[in-house]
């Protein structure tokens, strides 16, 4: 059975899309951008870029009833790999076990909104 999943804690979508879908026991949460979910204000710095993206997955993962434990595989793009220090540090600092998730990381030639940095998870319940 597939539920779709929203909180008005993140970004509302900005296309045919959801912000994340339940199905059974796995969650498929779309990419988030560094948008403020309240003001859609897009964050441009990078290390304030990724803490914004990664909040917003947080307020999906919460709304569906997970965390970051329960997170299997996410997929970082960058604008520019010149930034994965600084975004890979921040987001290891959001898994607390110290257990990550399966990742690729890839640059890309540019992201929703000219934005610098987008996160996108699939986690299990």
């Amino acid at each position: 059975m597939k539920k779709t999943i929203h909180t008005s804690q993140a970004p509302q979508a900005i296309g045919p899309y959801s912000q994340a879908v339940r199905f059974h026991d796995l969650l498929f949460i779309s990419g988030q951008i560094p948008a403020n979910p309240q003001t859609r204000e897009i964050v441009s710095e990078i290390s304030e870029a990724t803490h914004q993206v990664m909040k917003n997955l947080e307020a999906i993962l919460i709304e569906a009833g997970a965390n970051f434990s329960n997170v299997l595989k996410t997929t970082i793009f960058l604008k520019d790999m010149n930034d994965f220090a600084v975004v890979n540090e921040i987001y290891a600092s959001y898994f607390e076990d110290g257990v990550y998730p399966a990742r690729e990381t890839v640059q890309v030639a540019k992201l929703p909104s000219d934005v610098k940095v987008e996160i996108s998870m699939i986690a299990q319940f």
